[in-house]
């Protein structure tokens, strides 16, 4: 069985998940690909297992600590290469950025292969949004591509890390829209 409920931050109510042992989804309302990744329907408990941290983790970030993602039992669901890519963007340090080609390069170093718009898919299908920080991605032109839950919000979450965006831009056309 899985189990949500949900909590108001600055950049709207985020909709988590456990499997009942741990925490298995945090969704931006309105994100792509929400709740994507549980396959039954969620029952709500406010006391699932790994609620009560990931609140202290959100109340810590929102505040503007640096909270460790270690202090969060969580368990996404995804496929093995998901699972290398989603452990790449728990690297990125806060306030800084990686590109979908360091990315797949790095995979490349340790799997043989990796390409930049797998990584995409990847990042895109993350099913931890702000935890596992799949904002902190970008293209390799510093375009801010594919963040599910919206360029505002990822220029929300940029501002509130100090990420410096002067290099980045909005593109014309393509999915971040």
């Amino acid at each position: 069985m899985y189990y949500y409920s949900e909590y108001e931050s600055p950049v709207g109510v985020l909709t988590v998940a456990s499997d009942g042992a741990a925490v298995c989804g945090l969704w931006l309302e309105g994100q792509k690909y929400h709740g994507a990744t549980v396959p039954e329907a969620l029952v709500r408990d406010d006391s699932a297992a790994g609620f009560s941290e990931l609140r202290a983790w959100l109340d810590g970030y929102f505040a503007g600590n640096r909270p460790a993602i270690e202090d969060v039992p969580l368990a996404p669901r995804g496929s093995d290469f998901q699972q290398a890519v989603w452990r790449k963007l728990i690297d990125i340090p806060y306030g800084e950025l990686a590109t979908y080609g360091s990315i797949a390069q790095a995979l490349k170093e340790e799997r043989g292969k990796a390409s930049a718009l797998a990584v995409g898919g990847a990042v895109g299908h993350n099913p931890l949004s702000i935890i596992i920080p799949c904002h902190r991605v970008v293209g390799a032109d510093g375009s801010l591509t594919g963040y599910a839950g919206g360029l505002a919000r990822k220029m929300w979450l940029f501002e509130h890390e100090g990420v410096d965006a002067g290099g980045l831009y909005l593109p014309r056309r393509g999915t971040a829209l």
